[in-house]
């Protein structure tokens, strides 16, 4: 149901980004149409605005008083025309008037007519620096625009001028006139010059955009709602990211406990998915392993139940070791024994599987050796000897149980046989089946014992004991082994090092000397207690 209303969401989410953009060239068409015809109505309004003052004032100060003279007045054209019947104004004075109706009736226009050589009876015109420059410049070349443009944060300025030449009826009268201050104007001449001056507030630029306004109203709108659903979506993934998290250290550290109850290659082939946990078995050649303490039970009673669980986990870790390093699968721990086998759920092939089997057992021997000497330091009189069997057969091997509970383990009468082997082996020795035996005799020193049979096997089973094994050089290497009480002997002469060989023969022919003084000791000891007798 999340899924669907994500879905959902994202296909609304492109569906309107797609809008908006086929939305910004319209609202741009849109808004450009609305501007020209604003503008265009403006202006019409404006120059309806001029063309209406310039009409009434030529009504009411030109044909009215031309009408409204005196019969036989006389027209005249000049500046005091108010004061004189009939008369009409100047063009300076027409300009200078139209102005103050211009700016009147429209705010945002202004009309200036000013000239630097007013005549003697009218005030100075007020000329700005930039009116005084534009005036030099007229005269000096009289067929140029001079305009200028203002621009602050809330309003726009344009600044038009245009100059006023003499005509050929100016020169006469500027010349001729008594009021006039320069007398030797010539045509063509600029006198002065006219200003238009347009102002429009910002303000009113920007809404003129309405629909570009509200373009970028609803992207705002859709922006923010974004960044909200994007902020949320955040939100919920750190969520669900912290709770993953959780999870997974959890699932590791369950993972992590659970490995500690299967061994390593099963532990990996499940997790990997190679093998599904379901009841399935197969039919494998396998080499088989079987070790157990002798005697462990009168062990247990010569030691507290602290001292034996201490005991018992410490070689179970050494020889747990031992194993993974040949690349055995350890099936389980049976009280004291141990069951391992090779060739599943990795082999490196039958005669490879055997060998390694071979040597992970000597190694194993030769660590007990160390671990009795050690134990023996911390207090425990009595040293343990394990037996060991191998074998090599087919099982089945695979999920054994029920649904709810099973075990990877193996099953067949050759396993069993392991265990018979195991059983008829001297402590600190290695017994092994014909069929391991023959896949390993290139590299071991082995004395055939008697047949045995055993139920579940049609045919007699030869065991060898394994005596040595061979050198680089194909020369037996001898390994002695022998613990009980008062002696933990084991010797792998392969094993030792060159510079210890004197040392060691020493410490041998010292333990022959004190165990020939222990033989004469003790028959002294008998004669005299015969003689006693």
């Amino acid at each position: 149901m999340k899924n669907v209303t994500s879905n959902k969401t994202a296909l609304a989410l492109v569906a309107l980004v797609l809008l908006l953009l086929v939305g910004l060239p319209l609202a741009v068409w849109l808004d450009l149409r609305s501007l020209a015809d604003t503008d265009l109505r403006r202006q019409a309004s404006d120059i309806n605005s001029i063309i209406t003052g310039v009409r009434n004032y030529y009504a009411t100060n030109v044909v009215d008083r031309i009408l409204t003279a005196p019969p036989g007045t006389v027209t005249q054209v000049v500046h005091n025309y108010e004061d004189i019947p009939g008369a009409t104004p100047l063009p300076a004075t027409l300009s200078l008037e139209l102005g103050k109706v211009v700016s009147e009736d429209q705010h945002n226009i202004t009309y200036r007519f000013v000239s630097d050589h007013p005549f003697a009876n009218r005030a100075p015109h007020a000329l700005d620096a930039f009116e005084v420059d534009a005036l030099r410049r007229l005269r000096e070349n009289s067929n140029q625009t001079i305009s200028s443009s203002e621009n602050s944060p809330f309003i726009d300025r344009v600044r038009w001028v245009a100059p006023v030449i003499m005509s050929q009826a100016c020169v006469t009268c500027h010349n001729t006139h008594p009021e006039s201050p320069k007398r030797d104007w010539k045509v063509g001449d600029v006198r002065g010059l006219q200003e238009v001056t347009i102002s429009q507030p910002i303000i009113g630029n920007v809404f003129a955009f309405n629909y570009l306004l509200a373009y970028f109203a609803l992207v705002a709108v859709v922006g923010f709602t974004f960044i909200a659903l994007q902020q949320r979506q955040a939100a919920t993934i750190r969520s669900i990211n912290a709770e993953l998290e959780t999870a997974n250290e959890f699932l590791a550290s369950l993972s992590m406990k659970i490995s500690r109850y299967l061994s390593p290659q099963i532990y990996k082939s499940i997790f990997s998915g190679q093998k599904d946990v379901t009841i399935h078995t197969e039919r494998k050649k396998l080499t088989i392993f079987f070790s157990d303490i002798q005697d462990f039970t009168a062990t247990t009673e010569r030691l507290q139940p602290e001292q034996i669980t201490l005991l018992l986990n410490e070689y179970f870790t050494e020889m747990s070791k031992i194993a993974l390093n040949y690349g055995g699968t350890i099936d389980k721990f049976v009280g004291d024994a141990m069951l391992i086998f090779f060739g599943d759920p990795e082999t490196k092939g039958d005669a490879e599987d055997a060998k390694a089997c071979l040597l992970m057992a000597i190694e194993m021997q030769d660590r007990i050796a160390g671990l009795n000497a050690k134990w023996r330091g911390a207090g425990i009189e009595h040293p343990i000897g394990v037996r060991m069997g191998i074998n090599t057969g087919y099982c089945n091997v695979g999920n054994f149980g029920s649904n709810d509970r099973m075990d990877y383990t193996i099953i067949g009468a050759e396993a069993n046989l392991a265990a018979r082997l195991q059983s008829i082996a001297a402590p600190g020795h290695i017994v092994v089946s014909y069929e391991t035996h023959a896949l390993v005799r290139d590299i071991v020193v082995a004395q055939a014992l008697s047949p045995i049979t055993m139920k579940g096997i049609s045919r007699e089973v030869i065991p060898y004991t394994i005596n040595g094994i061979l050198g680089e050089a194909g020369r037996p290497i001898q390994v002695f082994s022998e613990h009980q009480t008062g002696l933990d002997f084991y010797l792998n002469a392969n094993m030792i090092d060159l510079h210890s060989v004197a040392h060691i023969r020493q410490m041998l022919n010292d333990a022959l000397t004190a165990l020939d003084k222990r033989a004469t000791t003790g028959t002294q000891a008998g004669q005299s207690s015969a003689r006693r007798d």
